[in-house]
């Protein structure tokens, strides 16, 4: 039998998703849509992206470093996994040999623990950034929900936290178990449920093994995964309300460009109709000379961020080692006993708003530790609907028409970081004030 003559055809189209990966120099526009649409990667960004969303002055890449802090969370906790035994009699040992025998064990609790914590002050930031330049609101694009991706920002933020503070408990030393005491003790003063909602989280009145599991499967599974969830959702709305509000601004700020009449045909039921398209005058976000190629541009930007607070994490790593204190001893208080640091303004808020009246006192922990923090969650959560200021304030920084909205948000900021502050440098033993120049008198631990 002879062999078929001609040439073979070709595997797919000419030219068209050629290569497995992607060019960092690519020769043409088609070759950097290719590369978008080819890697399973890239297919995270949009062939096009706007110059002004990629300006480092405007977003700090704040979100980027969010997502390269967890994915280094990630990282970190795989092999921890394997080594760290939830159980209370051994769980402190295991995070001993984590420290001392295991190879970079250290190292890599120690990448891991500041991943968290700088986490939850990346979040923050981001958070603020988004707040200062009002970009939950919504622009020019046609079916764009930004108000309810802050949403989705706000929870992830208390998603983080609550992260953070499962892992807390894992070293089961006195640090963590204390901390996790004053945090649940807190959350137990919430009116009629606070007590029930404290034994559901605790799997008891006290702080043992079930808690430790608890803490274990939510730190390593629940939270995770809901905070995996919660990021797609949010980077597909930002895709899908059409990138970062600065490029909105940038095309409510451009010149219409009209599209000229054009000769055109139409099919009816009588044949052909001969006549003239209209003529459009629209903004487009997306002409030539306000928009670049996602790959190189988009891609080495992200890339750089991504790199940056790996190298950032990984050097503070070797120069901050993880604290370990002695076992935890539900017999002994530490005095003072304080929450993780992200909660102390809360514990401060508590102590400030208990009143003494004589023999009576009023416990802080229903105003201070529920009413004013609720407050203040609702209303970050609903200030995209209050905002009533224009459009065009949107994605740029301290706009004159949101300036006091602005300074509202930056006082409730400071407030939270002096109190912060207060609570880590100036609360010593029965939780009383001292300057930090001050010596904290010798008190041995309440049993």
């Amino acid at each position: 039998m002879s062999e078929p003559t001609g040439s073979p055809a070709p595997a797919s189209a000419p030219n068209v998703h050629a290569k497995p990966l992607w060019s960092l120099r690519p020769r043409s526009d088609r070759e950097a849509g290719d590369a978008v649409v080819s890697n399973f990667a890239l297919h995270w960004f949009p062939a096009k992206v706007s110059k002004a969303s990629l300006d480092w002055s405007y977003s700090f890449w704040l979100g980027t470093a969010s997502a390269a802090l967890l994915l280094l969370l990630v990282l970190s906790g795989m092999p921890l996994l394997f080594l760290y035994i939830p159980s209370v009699e051994r769980a402190y040992a295991s995070v001993k040999d984590i420290e001392h025998v295991v190879s970079f064990g250290s190292w890599i609790r120690a990448v891991h623990r500041l991943s968290a914590h700088l986490m939850v002050a990346v979040v923050f930031l981001h958070l603020a950034r988004v707040f200062l330049t009002g970009a939950y609101k919504n622009g020019v694009g046609r079916g764009q929900r930004r108000e309810w991706n802050w949403v989705i920002g706000v929870v992830m933020l208390l998603v983080t936290l609550f992260l953070s503070f499962t892992g807390y408990l894992l070293p089961w030393d006195q640090l963590a178990y204390w901390a996790v005491t004053v945090g649940t003790n807190i959350a137990s003063s919430v009116p009629l449920v606070g007590e029930s909602m404290r034994e559901l989280l605790l799997g008891g009145r006290t702080i043992e093994q079930p808690t430790l599991i608890r803490f274990y499967v939510l730190h390593v599974i629940a939270l995770p995964g809901l905070l995996g969830i919660l990021f797609l959702y949010h980077m597909w709305r930002v895709r899908k309300d059409g990138g970062l509000a600065r490029s909105d601004r940038e095309g409510l700020l451009a010149e219409a460009t009209v599209v000229p009449a054009a000769p055109t045909k139409t099919y009816t039921l009588l044949g052909v109709a001969r006549g003239t398209a209209p003529a459009i005058r629209a903004r487009s976000l997306e002409a030539p000379e306000t928009t670049v190629n996602s790959v190189p541009d988009l891609v080495r930007r992200a890339a750089i961020v991504v790199l940056a607070t790996f190298a950032v994490v990984g050097i503070l790593a070797v120069l901050i080692p993880s604290p370990l204190e002695e076992p935890a001893n539900p017999m002994v208080t530490p005095n003072p006993a304080k929450a993780p640091w992200y909660f102390l303004w809360l514990q401060e808020v508590v102590t400030d708003t208990t009143l003494h009246v004589g023999s009576f006192t009023v416990n802080g922990a229903l105003i201070g530790g529920v009413i004013l923090p609720g407050l203040l969650l609702a209303l970050m959560t609903f200030w995209p609907w209050l905002d009533r200021s224009p459009r065009d304030a949107a994605g740029w920084w301290f706009p004159q028409s949101r300036r006091t909205q602005n300074w509202i948000f930056l006082a409730l900021c400071l407030a939270v970081v002096l109190l912060t502050i207060l609570g880590t440098f100036m609360r010593g033993p029965y939780w009383h004030f001292f300057w930090p120049w001050e010596t904290w008198p010798e008190i041995p631990g309440r049993i």
